[in-house]
């Protein structure tokens, strides 16, 4: 996950003691353009699509994360996901992120720097179109 990309395997083990795991059915919708969002995910297996009206769909496999911004600020969510094939997930809610965030100064600032960097990546992107 991007934004813990900078974080000890300990921290990562407390990170991960804080995660549910779930299993959810194909033709689940994981998350919904314009709903609140309250925390991430992390596929473990499976297959999901993430649709943005307007843009071409994305599909997203084991490994991959989504919605890690909301953990930030639970803003509006940027687009649906929908698992497409039966899934197994990590989930860290909001609540669980704060409070590691808030016990580890170090996770802290390794989370702001990841989120900085993709900042620039997206400002990057922006200047070549």
């Amino acid at each position: 996950m991007s934004l813990f990309s900078e974080c000890s395997k300990a921290e990562l083990r407390r990170i991960a003691a804080l995660t549910n795991e779930i299993e959810v059915p194909a033709g689940t919708v994981l998350i919904r353009k314009g709903d609140p969002g309250r925390e991430c995910f992390v596929i473990v297996e499976g297959s999901a699509k993430a649709t943005i009206p307007g843009k071409k769909s994305r599909t997203m496999r084991a490994g991959e994360c989504f919605g890690e911004l909301a953990l930030l600020d639970s803003a509006p969510r940027s687009a649906t996901v929908t698992a497409e094939t039966d899934m197994r997930l990590v989930v860290l809610s909001s609540r669980e992120f704060w409070a590691v965030m808030d016990e580890n100064p170090r996770v802290r600032r390794n989370v702001l720097a990841a989120v900085a960097e993709r900042i620039r990546d997206a400002e990057r992107v922006q200047a070549t179109h």
